[in-house]
């Protein structure tokens, strides 16, 4: 499921923290076995043994190899103030709208006799609440993320390319193709 629009969307959450995530590494795993309550379960979110979960725990091993310790930083981050995201999740689907700054290959269907040639755009435009509604709901149920860039692509074709509908109104398709960089705020 994770690809660049789902990891611009969990950038974005992260960036609405009020408090920063436990530091220490039993600290970390004592976070997470709170929120999966058992260590089995928080063995199986990091890919090591419950035994080795149980060390971490008591402080029996305080230095875990690098890519265990980044997959521990990613459950605890990934697990970190869920409310906190929500209320910002639903301000952005209701009120704010999200603002959407990339810079990507831009295919488009339009008309005879005008150029489709898809060529790399740096943008920054503003959606309305509804496309974050449509996107956060994309998530939630699992699309993929070609299905997401297809979200944010309708967002651009009509506010960006078609201004609301006062121009470029023989514009019928718009695809985001080759994303240099995709970042979420809202």
């Amino acid at each position: 499921m994770a690809g660049e629009i789902d990891d611009a969307i969990e950038r974005a959450d992260r960036e609405s923290f009020t408090r920063q995530p436990p530091k220490t590494l039993q600290a970390r795993i004592n976070f997470l076995i709170k929120q999966l309550k058992t260590t089995k379960a928080v063995a199986q979110e990091i890919g090591v043994s419950q035994r080795s979960v149980e060390r971490y725990r008591k402080g029996e091993r305080k230095h875990p190899p690098r890519g265990i310790a980044e997959r521990i930083d990613t459950a605890v981050r990934a697990h970190w103030q869920p409310q906190v995201r929500k209320r910002r999740q639903k301000q952005a689907a209701t009120s704010g709208g999200i603002t959407v700054e990339t810079r990507a290959r831009f295919g488009y269907t339009a008309p005879v006799g005008t150029t489709d040639d898809g060529r790399f755009r740096r943008l920054t435009v503003h959606l309305p609440p509804a496309y974050a509604q449509r996107l956060f709901d994309a998530r939630n149920t699992g699309a993929s993320d070609q299905q997401m860039r297809g979200i944010i692509a309708e967002g651009f074709k009509e506010i960006y390319f078609q201004d609301g509908g006062s121009r470029a109104t023989g514009l019928s398709d718009v695809t985001l193709n080759d994303i240099d960089y995709l970042d979420l705020d809202y």
